[in-house]
């Protein structure tokens, strides 16, 4: 029998989301989310409640010697996150934006035994929450694809 990780396993809403096998399921259909979206979730789903910074998406998702154009890509990847979670901006269901700060994840979340992690701005400390610390880290180790470098050519 197989033993549920519950930083593996995280629930909001009608959505599962598989950190290390990077994928998201809604209604138990597999949705079509890749890379740099996917890592934005896993790590708005790591901190429930809390605001990320844009500074530190752009630490975890380019590395200091990755040349991008940081904002597009970041509002890019935010865009096509919301696109497949039917979320939007204007009125957000999941993704706060935080303006010229970050993002928030505002939606109640679950892990996988279906303990609460978090379901207020400021969450409290739970064994839920602690699981979560490690979310990121587990997306970023194993479900991430390899990472591209990027250069300008003027």
């Amino acid at each position: 029998m197989e033993v549920s990780d519950p930083a593996r396993h995280l629930r909001f809403d009608a959505f599962e989301v598989d950190i290390r096998a990077g994928e998201v399921r809604k209604h138990g259909i597999r949705l079509k989310l890749q890379g740099q979206p996917f890592q934005v979730l896993s790590l708005l789903l790591a901190h429930p409640g809390e605001a990320v910074t844009r500074e530190e998406l752009r630490q975890k998702l380019w590395p200091g010697d990755t040349f991008v154009d940081f904002d597009t890509s970041l509002n890019s990847a935010v865009k096509k996150l919301r696109e497949v979670l039917g979320d939007s901006a204007e009125e957000p269901k999941y993704i706060e934006t935080l303006p010229k700060r970050g993002y928030r994840f505002v939606a109640r979340v679950e892990n996988g035994t279906s303990n609460t992690v978090s379901n207020e701005a400021t969450p409290p400390v739970s064994a839920g929450t602690l699981a979560t610390a490690s979310v990121y880290e587990a997306a970023t180790s194993t479900a991430a694809s390899p990472r591209r470098r990027r250069s300008r050519i003027w």
